[in-house]
């Protein structure tokens, strides 16, 4: 096969988590009956005038922060004239030569190799209001010549950050990993939901190949193929395998010689059901769209030390640096703090107060990842509804590490933590489960050593594994023993370690 390098870059657009939209005071809550949500100002009426939401630009500059931007201390607003159903303005405020951010970028973990890291650079970050939402009605579509769509203007004049990266991704699973770690910083920073089933987070790809001159495909320089838009993608893994398909294709139309010299960018739409692309559209320039400054809006401004105090806001809530932590301060594999990175920065939260609580760092990150998150993903909750808190949880690690209950029975406590919240004393009671005094523990360990010698011999001459049939022998003589106890208890007697 001939060389060529894949070429990729994504345009993400998020929905920034206020109360309010952009520049007038509807709400923006999801789900609300189409177009319950709106006014003359977001349906662009003659004579309303737009205000901003401060709480949407001071969102847009953390998140600029967050992705290590070059800030805009003046940022004005400009319109971007198109025409679609779903704009009823006619035109869409944006911001066109002076973006929230310029420059940034985003570290992600090399998808090819896990001891790596891919530094993706980004272009800017600008802040602009949503488009309403078409509805097309396909099955009606079928049975008549018309075709009918429906439109919800809810969506009008949500507050959306738009953040472009540079062509620096080359493969699709790189997309991918560049999407996952976008989406854990700005959900961890607060500035999302991230919720692609709602819209808040939607994405562009773009994509092109540069097949490099060779003996088998003859070039005698590097060309470069059409740069693909491919919209449509509702999914991170709609968006690696549109990029995978996409790359295959354009690969194949340059085998079968389909390149003519029409090198356009165009816009393609993803096919879910068929899972492949296919074109829409020839792709609009900056200069089609008649950008010029918004006279009704005056610019936002921002000074170094508003900057600073954002900056020192967002530093520690970054998933890098809860990573970073794990790994240095918790001593977690990078398996167990990517387990509980990835859920949220709630569960880390729970993760750090359990593991400070216990000491225990180790039982803690195993009871989060394999307990706590089972019955999470049973009960479909988040961990703030979880009925046993970190605290308590805690109480049950130190219980056991300490001795005061068996570690095989320990799951039969956290059973009944989950129906009651009577403390972890009075439930080891309860069940009866309380450790064995360390006196008769020694008395079944000196039985035990006096009932089987031939075991012993075993033992000592290094057949260590042969503790525990002993282990099983002194279980019948009392279920409450704890095996790893128990083991330590008859090493130190028989002296083997």
């Amino acid at each position: 096969m001939f060389p060529y390098t894949i070429i990729i870059g994504l345009e993400t657009h998020v929905q920034l988590l206020t109360k309010s939209k952009l520049f007038c005071g509807c709400g923006t809550t999801f789900g609300e009956s189409p177009n319950t949500q709106i006014c003359p100002v977001c349906l662009g009426l003659p004579g309303a005038l737009p205000v901003i939401n401060r709480d949407a630009y001071y969102l847009a500059v953390k998140a600029a922060c967050a992705l290590q931007c070059e800030i805009s201390r003046n940022t004005k607003w400009d319109r971007k004239n198109y025409y679609y159903p779903d704009l009823p303005k006619g035109f869409q405020t944006s911001q066109f030569d002076y973006p929230v951010g310029v420059g940034g970028r985003l570290t992600i973990t090399d998808p090819a190799d896990a001891e790596k890291q891919r530094e993706i650079g980004l272009f800017r970050v600008h802040l602009e209001e949503d488009a309403g939402k078409s509805m097309h009605d396909e099955e009606a579509d079928k049975k008549s010549s018309m075709q009918s769509t429906r439109i919800d203007l809810n969506r009008a004049g949500m507050p959306l950050l738009e953040i472009v990266s540079k062509p620096d991704m080359r493969s699709p699973d790189e997309a991918y990993a560049y999407l996952t770690e976008l989406k854990l910083l700005l959900m961890y920073i607060g500035v999302s939901d991230c919720n692609m089933q709602e819209g808040s987070l939607r994405c562009d790809a773009n994509i092109n190949l540069h097949i490099a001159p060779s003996p088998e495909n003859k070039l005698k320089e590097t060309l470069k193929t059409p740069i693909i838009e491919i919209k449509n993608l509702n999914s991170f893994r709609a968006v690696r395998a549109a990029l995978a398909y996409e790359a295959n294709r354009q690969c194949q139309c340059f085998l079968d010689d389909e390149y003519g010299g029409d090198f356009a960018k165009q816009t393609w739409l993803w096919d879910e059901a068929k899972q492949i692309t296919r074109q829409m559209r020839s792709k609009e320039e900056s200069s089609d769209y008649r950008y010029f400054p918004e006279p009704d809006l005056l610019p936002a401004t921002i000074t170094d030390e508003e900057i600073a105090e954002i900056q020192r806001s967002i530093e520690h809530r970054k998933p890098s640096v809860v990573r970073k932590r794990l790994a240095e301060q918790y001593q977690l594999s990078a398996y167990d703090s990517d387990v509980i990175v990835n859920a949220g920065i709630e569960t880390a939260e729970y993760f750090f107060t359990l593991a400070d609580k216990s000491g225990d760092a180790k039982q803690s990150a195993n009871w989060l990842t394999q307990e706590v998150m089972r019955i999470l993903n049973q009960q479909n909750i988040p961990i703030e509804e979880f009925p046993v808190s970190a605290d308590v949880l805690a109480e049950l690690i130190a219980a056991i590490n300490a001795g005061k209950a068996p570690r095989n029975q320990a799951k039969a406590v956290f059973a009944e933590m989950l129906k009651s919240k009577e403390s972890i004393d009075v439930l080891i009671q309860k069940l009866g489960i309380a450790s064995i005094p360390q006196e008769k523990l020694d008395k079944i360990a000196e039985q035990i050593i006096a009932e089987n010698p031939n075991v012993i011999a075993e033992i000592l001459q290094g057949k260590v594994k042969a503790i525990g049939s002993l282990i099983g022998k002194a279980k019948k003589l009392d279920k409450n023993i704890d095996p790893a106890v128990f083991e330590a208890c008859l090493k130190a007697k028989i002296n083997v370690k």
